[in-house]
């Protein structure tokens, strides 16, 4: 991996969130602006890097969506695909910093970290568009529409790793609440202090999930990760864009701080880039890079 110091990768983490968070604020198409603002910063912050990106474009209820893709292709497997993604989108009511502006930046942090790595398999990153109401779940939803290009190219997607809100940490006692579908004789092995990351997979992604966390934990040995599959009747696990993937029959796990299962801020005016832990989030990068290489090969 790229040598960055962590005081290096902490202050592009937070430029990253406060150029989208704090200057163009929320994103939505029907603000065509601060789309257009925000598709340009990622570019550049790719191009900037070296990569090349591609823009997948769509009708999303009759405005134009647009995914960003960059692909670094693989060597010995080049047809085989793990894929980073994030959506850039927020709902109308929020500067969305960490709903996802901390999933944004750390996109490409990892993008940055992995440029010189050579890898078996190709790594392609996406950014999403249109993840939130009232494209979430539906045909329109950016991840929705990539997700069923690739099954319909026949994309080989070994793996898929969702970035959804990765910035906000607690270590207060009870601050990290359990989804109310989990049973009761289940709930005393969830954490009850929200100072972990989570990664979530469906059943079938189990072996994903569990090659994941020795990526993981190769990079971020002091950021607690709690891994877990659970059946997809348990509706928080479907509320990303890793849904999109599991429609498709690819295994897919969702990165996670947990949303508003610990996040007060969440879908509102008070999801600010102050309120993101960015010591946090750099371990988060440096074990993402770490397990994508690892899943990469």
């Amino acid at each position: 991996m790229m040598e960055l110091d962590n005081e290096q990768i902490e202050s592009q983490l937070r430029l990253h969130v406060d150029r989208l968070a704090g200057l163009i604020g929320p994103r939505y198409l029907q603000k065509p602006k601060t789309i257009t603002a925000t598709i340009g910063y990622i570019e550049g912050q790719w191009a900037g890097m070296g990569y090349t990106s591609s823009r997948e474009c769509y009708d999303a209820l009759g405005d134009q969506a647009t995914n960003i893709i960059v692909e670094q292709p693989g060597s010995k497997r080049s047809g085989e695909i793990i894929l980073l993604g994030a959506h850039y989108d927020t709902v109308y009511s929020t500067p969305g910093a960490d709903d996802n502006a901390s999933a944004i930046a750390v996109l490409l942090e990892v993008g940055r970290l992995l440029r010189e790595h050579q890898s078996n398999r190709t790594i392609r990153y996406v950014a999403f568009a249109c993840e939130e109401p009232p494209y979430f779940n539906v045909d329109t939803m950016g991840s929705q529409h990539h997700a069923r290009r690739s099954r319909l190219r026949g994309d080989k997607i070994r793996g898929m790793l969702c970035l959804e809100m990765v910035g906000y940490y607690s270590d207060v006692a009870n601050s990290q609440k359990v989804p109310p579908l989990i049973p009761m004789w289940l709930r005393r092995f969830f954490p009850h202090r929200g100072n972990f990351l989570a990664a979530v997979g469906n059943m079938p992604s189990w072996k994903l999930c569990w090659r994941f966390r020795r990526g993981f934990k190769r990079g971020a040995r002091s950021m607690p990760l709690f891994s877990i599959c659970l059946p997809e009747k348990i509706n928080e696990i479907r509320l990303s864009d890793n849904s999109s993937f599991w429609d498709q029959g690819y295994p897919a796990l969702m990165l996670t701080d947990t949303s508003f299962l610990r996040n007060p801020n969440y879908h509102r005016a008070t999801d600010t880039p102050d309120t993101l832990d960015y010591q946090r989030m750099t371990e988060v990068t440096l074990g993402v890079a770490s397990a994508l290489r690892f899943l990469a090969g």
